[in-house]
């Protein structure tokens, strides 16, 4: 039985690194020491993984789902831009914002650790954006509680407006 699906990865790009640009959302953060380690894998062993990216048509740039650091080495090192020649391998996906901003999620949370005062911010404007606390649980790979803790740092009344309270306060 043959699946009509083929994922992104089976179609890289080589993207020249001034086409792209890191989205405003990101909330993966990495010490010295592991960008250090990055780069000496990246010398030792190339871009063995894609950057995953969503092309905006308007002005001609990708905008960075994950791989936001594997690109940050190309600006960094001239030895790795000269080498590559300027390009990093893309893959393209084509999802709208929240789904991207999702995927950047599961790509992190897959790999390390995450800045809460960003991550909270990102839960934000997802429940600004509409979703609900079960569409980020599922898509954010989070429990409820999680969630629930995220919306208590931002101490934003309105993250809350959808739920449900005990009756046992009385006004």
């Amino acid at each position: 039985m043959k699946n009509k699906y083929k994922s992104p990865v089976y179609n890289i790009r080589s993207v020249p690194v001034e086409k792209l640009r890191a989205n405003e959302y990101n909330p993966n953060k990495v010490a010295p020491p592991e960008m250090k380690l990055l780069y000496d894998s990246i010398k030792e062993d190339g871009y063995t993984m894609p950057i995953v990216v969503y092309y905006h048509e308007k002005d001609d740039m990708y905008e960075i789902v994950d791989g936001f650091h594997r690109y940050s080495i190309m600006l960094q090192y001239k030895d790795i831009y000269e080498r590559e020649g300027g390009l990093l391998p893309c893959s393209v996906i084509e999802k709208p914002i929240s789904e991207r901003m999702a995927s950047t999620i599961r790509h992190n949370r897959a790999r390390g650790t995450h800045n809460v005062d960003l991550m909270s911010n990102i839960v934000a404007e997802l429940v600004e954006m509409g979703k609900s606390d079960r569409w980020i649980a599922q898509h954010l790979g989070m429990s409820e509680d999680e969630i629930l803790r995220l919306k208590q740092i931002t101490g934003l009344a309105a993250l809350f407006e959808d739920e449900e309270f005990s009756q046992s306060w009385t006004v």
